[in-house]
């Protein structure tokens, strides 16, 4: 991690205990986030996330290393993915029927030129949504992931990810888990910060995405 990124976390973390003392609690018993996940390429970026969906950090990891196992170690290429048979893909990696299609999909926009992955960092956050939500199987959630992990955007908040609802119950003693619309009132004093938000709270639960 960077001076940088270590003083814009530290900053972060500092408003939000201001702004919110049940957060403030949280990320005092969490203690220092773990440091991101040396950056790799948007496409990389964009696997990994298709192949964690609605997955634990360990069953992700696992799949995602037998993806790898594959291609010799190392991501396919877009090429790769759409010359392997489906099949074998799915069977040696461990991957759904639809994670597979997902996969493929992503390949294609980007064999095709429909999306632009270098272009992505100089979209606003609503923009990278819409571009990534025409690929097949990359919703709100995976494009939020990747928002936050990959294009390190501060003041993202992932209102359909089970864990973040899971632990803002808990948190603040709620008698059943918040839908979006009191999650998003729940987060309004976070912001601008409510991705560095989100991590505690995943921390919280040891349960981050694979990013």
């Amino acid at each position: 991690m960077s001076a940088r990124q270590a003083g814009s976390e530290a900053d972060a973390e500092a408003h939000l205990r201001r702004a919110d003392e049940v957060l403030g609690a949280l990320i005092d018993s969490n203690g220092p986030l773990p440091a991101p996940r040396s950056q790799t390429g948007n496409y990389a970026a964009l696997v990994r996330a298709i192949v964690g969906q609605q997955l634990s950090t360990k069953a992700a990891t696992a799949i995602h290393q037998r993806l790898l196992d594959q291609f010799e170690g190392r991501e396919p290429t877009p090429a790769e993915l759409l010359a392997i048979d489906p099949d074998v893909l799915r069977t040696s990696a461990g991957l759904s029927r639809a994670k597979t299609t997902f996969l493929r999909s992503l390949a294609e926009h980007i064999q095709s030129g429909k999306l632009d992955l270098d272009g992505l960092a100089a979209l606003s956050d609503d923009e990278v949504v819409a571009e990534l939500r025409s690929v097949k199987g990359i919703g709100l959630w995976t494009a939020h992931v990747f928002l936050m992990f990959q294009l390190g955007r501060p003041d993202v908040l992932p209102v359909g990810d089970l864990g973040i609802r899971r632990a803002v119950e808990r948190a603040y003693e709620l008698d059943e888990l918040p839908g979006a619309p009191e999650l998003e009132a729940i987060a309004t004093p976070w912001q601008p910060y409510r991705s560095i938000a989100a991590r505690h709270l995943w921390r919280s639960l040891e349960n981050a995405p694979l990013s």
